[in-house]
């Protein structure tokens, strides 16, 4: 049964533009410019609700996936775009005033400039003032409705741009149109075409209704965009755009019941009590005020990118098979979906974040999730790794989703219907599953080379196959596919599946097939089982996906003690791994200030790499090869150089992926994580050091005995992040260790530093 959302709200009320804020809350510490530098389409968010269908803000780029949406050093608007989503986007508005400009004009380009200093970004809210109009607009919106406010300058004039062809963002929009049903509502509906990762197109409907009378409707023969002229007698503009992916009528309905009036303050202080009840669902105290903005921001990051596509009615869009449908989540007593369902990025690297993140303090989202991916399962027979607008894109490689999945289960989260959820990731890791599909492989099987893994222990490298799947890095996708196999065998011993849990088991251990023994570090082999030539541990994206051998080497979390023995024992291994560390240090432990900087000669060739998911569990390593103080010192390391500045240029120094490396972040300032991902029977933490004095974790009582969590960290003379002593409920903690069932009771986990 789905659980309700039990929100956390404590704060006191002031007055910010007219606006109740609270002060010094969780979410006025959030800092949502952060590496908008060099943001993508999937990055930015400011007028959104966690998760939400909408996701409203500024576009200062609009074309292509990456250095597109809101870029921060790009200081002329576009437009504002309602969707920003995993290969999805659509409905973008322009306010322009016709009183100096013809309607050709605008048409051919409505763009103006505008000036950070007359800026205000928060969750859930953006203002910004048109120097090309002088207008000034306001955004918010609820789940699935953006609410607008337009100051215009003069009496006349007043219009607003609808966008809805062209290129914008990550795909094209194509076919939109707009009708008037009255006086002061349109309909409207649009396409996103196919995309190289999703190859279906889709449809976008919207209702946009206004607070005055539509006095025309222009249309551009050229591009086929529409400019709606209002009421010169308004002196205040406002707009409500309701989305919905199944009919013009459900995204009326979205409209009615979320967004009925106009009051826009109103929308504002209810988004703010959202992100704040969701942030302060952990408090922290001690550290600097940066630290604080830093960890908060970071933790709104946890909460963001992956977007709802269904209705409030349960109805959602279904692209699954060959025809399209409208699918229906059941409804509870009370007429709401008993769940959500979702367009994703990857799961790829979320056993490492999310999985621990949500899995202890959102364990209603993670629940959530789950359902969502299940329900994919029920419609198009695959639990997929990344869906987006309704079907399958296969971004990445591997059964990724497998762990996510698991954790849910290992840890209590998800108790129903186990022997069916087994079955549909059981799917995966056979033939015909989503393991034989490499990255984007929409019409075949064979660029995952899921064949070669089970008859010979690995995939190779080159792919003897043909295909033009992205990501065919045979070493890589054996050591993903060995993990995501324990994690499969962990679910099959809790449900008794002996056989198979021995099967997966067993094929958990191929990894070992590739280590070498000359080079020390895990190497390619092509289909007749010879080493790849020229090997060289340190080149990016040879054998390897996002990362090299260096990195990759450690993927193996689900053994470590195997892996040290290969490496001649645990303490050499510890050896080995601190010294790539100290190297990392030099570059910061990233691969550069973007994703596209891996390709640089130096930052590709950085052996532990926390700009990119495949090492960032490595500094909590060291904890299973008995050296725990090593995760200590060099989490805080990373937390220090990698996740501790507050800038548009800098903060993520890669890929963010929608949460992925907020959460790690997150994790390792609170002092807490999970090197296999919590997949195992019984999940454990591994305790790092917290960066602040004070948390206090607040427990879902729906999932959870315990009410709180309490954090505190005592500091030694030496002020070292190594921690001498520790004490759960008064009780010494043997090994820096504390089981998940022992957690969730709830309590006081005192720790003392050198």
């Amino acid at each position: 049964m789905l659980k309700k959302i039990v929100l956390y709200l404590s704060f006191s009320i002031v007055s910010f533009s007219g606006i109740l804020y609270a002060k010094t809350s969780p979410v006025d510490l959030v800092y949502p410019l952060l590496d908008t530098e060099h943001s993508r389409w999937i990055f930015f968010a400011s007028a959104s609700r966690p998760f939400g269908m909408v996701n409203l803000s500024p576009d200062t780029r609009i074309n292509g996936a990456w250095e597109s949406g809101y870029i921060y050093g790009t200081n002329n608007v576009k437009g504002f775009s309602h969707i920003h989503a995993w290969q999805m986007s659509g409905v973008s508005v322009m306010p322009v005033s016709l009183t100096s400009y013809s309607k050709e004009e605008l048409f051919q380009d409505p763009s103006s400039d505008f000036s950070h200093e007359k800026e205000i970004v928060k969750p859930g809210y953006h203002k910004l003032y048109l120097d090309r109009y002088g207008i000034n607009v306001e955004l918010t919106s609820t789940k699935r409705v953006g609410f607008h406010h337009y100051r215009y300058p003069d009496k006349q004039g007043k219009a607003i741009l609808f966008n809805l062809n062209g290129e914008l963002g990550p795909c094209k929009n194509e076919n939109g149109k707009i009708d008037k049903i009255d006086a002061y509502t349109l309909s409207g509906q649009l396409t996103n075409a196919a995309t190289v990762r999703r190859p279906k197109a889709f449809k976008v409907f919207f209702i946009a209704k206004f607070n005055c009378p539509i006095d025309d409707i222009f249309v551009d023969d050229e591009t086929g965009n529409y400019m709606v002229k209002v009421s010169d007698n308004a002196k205040d503009v406002y707009m409500k755009i309701g989305l919905s992916y199944t009919s013009v009528e459900n995204a009326l309905e979205n409209m009615n019941r979320e967004l009925p009036d106009w009051d826009f303050s109103r929308i504002v202080k209810e988004s703010y009590d959202e992100w704040n009840g969701m942030l302060s669902r952990i408090e922290v105290s001690g550290g600097s005020k940066a630290d604080k903005r830093r960890f908060y921001t970071d933790l709104w990051h946890a909460l963001q990118g992956r977007r709802t596509i269904n209705d409030c009615n349960g109805a959602y869009p279904d692209y699954t098979k060959e025809r399209f449908r409208i699918g229906q989540i059941p409804l509870s007593e009370a007429g709401i979906p008993i769940h959500n369902h979702y367009n994703s990025d990857a799961f790829w690297g979320a056993q490492f974040s999310l999985n621990i993140l949500w899995g202890l303090v959102y364990p209603d989202i993670y629940e959530d999730f789950v359902h969502s991916l299940i329900r994919y399962y029920k419609d198009g027979g695959m639990v997929p790794r990344g869906p987006s607008g309704g079907n399958y894109t296969f971004v990445m490689t591997g059964a990724s989703s497998t762990p996510f999945i698991v954790s849910a289960v290992q840890k209590g989260i998800i108790s129903d219907s186990l022997n069916y959820i087994y079955a549909a990731l059981k799917k995966n890791h056979l033939p015909g599953g989503i393991m034989e599909k490499a990255g984007y492989e929409h019409n075949s099987n064979t660029g995952g080379g899921l064949k070669y893994y089970m008859k010979q222990g690995y995939v190779p490298y080159p792919n003897p196959e043909k295909t033009k799947a992205y990501h065919q890095d045979g070493a890589g996708m054996t050591m993903e596919y060995a993990y995501q196999d324990f994690a499969l065998s962990q679910m099959a011993l809790r449900i008794g599946e002996k056989d198979d849990y021995a099967y997966f088991y067993d094929r958990s251990m191929n990894y070992k097939n590739l280590y070498d023994t000359v080079s020390g570090f895990i190497r390619p082999k092509d289909k007749d089982g010879i080493w790849m030539k020229d090997f060289d541990p340190y080149q990016y994206k040879h054998g390897f996906v996002e990362s090299n051998s260096a990195q990759m080497t450690w993927f193996v979390p689900h053994d470590i003690p195997g892996l040290a023995t290969l490496m001649g024992g645990n303490a050499k291994a510890a050896e080995r791994l601190d010294a790539q560390f100290k190297e990392a240090a030099k570059l910061n432990f990233t691969s550069g200030s973007s994703h596209a900087a891996e390709l640089h000669p130096e930052y590709s060739r950085i052996p532990i790499n926390y700009g990119n998911q495949p090492s960032i569990q490595t500094a909590f390593i060291f904890h299973r090869l008995g050296y725990p103080s090593l995760s200590q010192y060099w989490s805080r390391q990373v937390v220090d150089k990698a996740f501790s500045g507050i800038s548009p240029t800098s903060g993520y120094n890669g890929d963010e992926d929608q949460g992925i490396m907020g959460s790690v972040s997150v994790l390792m300032k609170l002092g807490i994580f999970q090197v296999d991902g919590g997949v195992s029977l019984s999940p454990d933490y591994q305790i790092g050091s917290p960066i602040f004095d004070k948390i206090r974790i607040h427990l879902h009582n729906d999932y959870y005995k315990g009410n709180f969590i309490d954090i505190k960290t005592y500091h030694g003379k030496k002020s070292s992040p190594i921690l001498d002593r520790l004490y759960w409920n008064g009780k010494s903690i043997e090994g820096h260790s504390i089981s998940h069932q022992e957690l969730v009771k709830g309590g006081i986990l005192n720790l003392y530093t050198k």
